[in-house]
């Protein structure tokens, strides 16, 4: 049994193993749902062998890949000592870019089409691998950051994830079901402007006078 969540970063995987990750993305783009090892090993160049030596098996691999691409919702980094206004309002809103720049990609709309597909029909573990390496684990990177927030005295709320749900809800609205439909006509001017938004108002909303 594959473990399903670990903290990722660049440094999680090895530039190699990052090769063979966005190869397996691109080929998720390319033929959907049919990623095989042998596909992988033979766009990325390397064998099966390595490849379930690094990944367990395929359902191994789908979880690196997940876990790479989630990553790219970038974890800010804060001092809790010494934790400014502005640099918590840059924090949240460039989490907020990062968010929307890698859910209108290709990779994650493909990725959520499958998922969903596959969820819908029990046809694997797919689905959960999706939820609980992308969305799941994108909520655990930010919590803690307003959380830091809170006991800065620069928020106010009474429950993390409740302040998490909102945030991501002023972020995503219905940004995620539109791609999924077919709808991209999100630009990256658009994306500024809605990260802005959302971090204006969040901070209307949970942010200490």
């Amino acid at each position: 049994m594959v473990a399903l969540t670990i903290k990722v970063s660049e440094e999680t995987f090895t530039p190699r193993q990052q090769a063979v990750l966005t190869a397996a993305l691109d080929l998720l783009v390319e033929n959907g749902d049919g990623l095989t090892m042998t596909a992988v090993a033979r766009r990325a160049s390397c064998s099966k062998e390595t490849l379930y030596k690094w990944f367990g098996d395929r359902e191994g691999l789908l979880t690196a890949t997940v876990q790479w691409q989630a990553a790219k919702v970038r974890m800010p980094q804060v001092d809790r000592s010494s934790l400014t206004a502005r640099r918590l309002r840059e924090s949240v809103e460039q989490f907020a870019r990062d968010l929307l720049t890698t859910i209108e990609g290709d990779i994650s709309v493909t990725l959520n089409r499958i998922a969903v597909t596959h969820a819908a029909v029990e046809k694997d573990r797919l689905g959960e691998i999706v939820l609980e390496n992308g969305p799941m684990a994108i909520r655990r990177r930010l919590k803690p950051i307003l959380e830091a927030g809170r006991e800065a005295r620069l928020l106010r709320f009474e429950n993390s994830e409740d302040a998490y749900r909102t945030f991501f809800g002023l972020v995503v609205r219905d940004v995620q079901i539109r791609l999924l439909l077919g709808d991209r006509t999100l630009k990256q001017t658009d994306i500024e402007a809605e990260a802005k938004a959302a971090a204006d108002q969040f901070f209307a909303l949970y942010g200490a006078d």
